[in-house]
């Protein structure tokens, strides 16, 4: 039997009990919970590695600097549309001629393929420099570009007149940034280098890092002490997102923070006008998933409308067809099983096993197709 001062103290405790279960029930309700709980999701909620070539995908970087049309083929037959980004070092064709093949690739493939410019940094001290590189901007959108991509060149070889490094938040740069934000018009920024670059070699956690590097010793900044440091790089590119709120801006390569899930989390929640694309970054997420699968796999569920997929597959001549299908096919194959399945995989940017991701089919659809249409908007075309 209860006495009555038991019973009073039960009731007493009832709204707190109620308030327990309702707590507990939208907890495990969230989109997050719910989504990494695979064991209450049923296969139908899941794509296989056999869906590939049955689901629509985009591959928003990737670089086409030959009039061959190899790659779109490939694309095609996987599935795949692209945005090809014209971008200015000085070891790919003048952005003039990459813009000429673009229209072209574009005009033969129009349901296939969008793309993106840029603009020189020649003449920067000059008066008419502004001018000019909006001229070129105007006329590329008038031929077609949809988004507007500026490289790491801003802030690692550009210099003032005054021999300063000159940053993505200098103020020349202001009224292009501002005219492609009252245009509604995307800018993709590769601003900066993965955090590795400021490390030896041998030190680097990317084996990807550590060849591009070798071969490039120009950006890495390990090498070059009096550059601007990393956390320079990032801070100058928030700045600029600060200066210009209304800017619909893509980081590409994970807005180089690839090393930390928790700090691009960060800009993330900040800069609510930022997405990021995985360009070339993704084994730094495989990397990460080693130690914290659950983390990694959390991140893409919380920020499912701002991760894109891509790539930064690039052709340059000579092409050898039969190569170059099999080396972007086995590409794409790998990134989806990461996301698709949760079995044990090998990267070959580092040793270490890891487990697929299995991220949801809603998940997937927004990194592989719905994120790309909403943040490049006019890149899924009919006709």
């Amino acid at each position: 039997m209860i006495d009555s001062y038991n019973k009073m103290k039960l009731y007493n405790l009832v709204p707190y009990l109620s308030l327990l279960v309702v707590s507990v029930f939208l907890l495990q309700c969230s989109p997050a919970n719910k989504a990494a709980l695979n064991t209450g999701a049923g296969e139908k909620d899941f794509y296989s590695v056999d869906d590939f070539l049955n689901v629509i995908k985009y591959d928003t970087h990737v670089h086409l600097n030959v009039d061959d049309p190899t790659f779109v083929a490939q694309a095609r037959a996987d599935n795949f549309r692209l945005l090809a980004v014209n971008v200015n070092p000085s070891y790919y064709p003048p952005i003039e001629e990459q813009r000429r093949i673009a229209m072209k690739l574009v005009k033969a493939n129009p349901t296939q393929l969008a793309y993106a410019t840029t603009f020189s940094l020649d003449n920067w001290e000059s008066e008419e420099w502004q001018q000019k590189a909006l001229n070129y901007l105007k006329e590329s959108f008038d031929k077609g570009a949809i988004a507007v991509k500026v490289w790491k060149n801003v802030g690692m070889e550009l210099k003032d007149k005054n021999g300063k490094f000159v940053m993505i938040d200098n103020e020349k740069f202001d009224p292009i940034i501002d005219y492609l934000a009252k245009r509604k018009i995307t800018l993709i920024g590769h601003l900066g280098e993965p955090k590795n670059a400021w490390l030896p070699l041998d030190q680097m956690t990317i084996k990807s890092n550590q060849n591009y590097f070798s071969k490039h010793p120009e950006y890495h900044m390990y090498l070059h002490p009096e550059y601007p440091t990393y956390e320079d790089q990032i801070s100058a590119r928030d700045h600029m997102l600060e200066k210009h709120q209304d800017l619909r801006f893509v980081g590409a390569h994970l807005g180089s923070l690839e090393w930390s899930i928790e700090e691009l989390a960060k800009r993330l929640d900040k800069f609510p006008n930022m997405a990021v694309d995985m360009a070339a970054r993704l084994s730094a997420l495989q990397y990460q998933a080693v130690a914290n699968w659950k983390g990694v796999r959390n991140f893409f569920i919380k920020y499912q409308d701002r991760l894109i997929y891509a790539t930064d597959l690039e052709v340059s001549a000579p092409v050898k067809t039969a190569e170059l299908q099999k080396r972007v096919h086995e590409s794409w194959l790998r990134d989806w099983k990461f996301f698709v399945n949760d079995e044990a995989m090998h990267s070959t940017g580092f040793d270490a096993e890891f487990k697929g991701l299995k991220l949801p089919k809603t998940v997937i659809d927004k990194i592989y197709r719905t994120n790309a249409e909403k943040w490049f908007p006019g890149i899924s075309r009919t006709k």
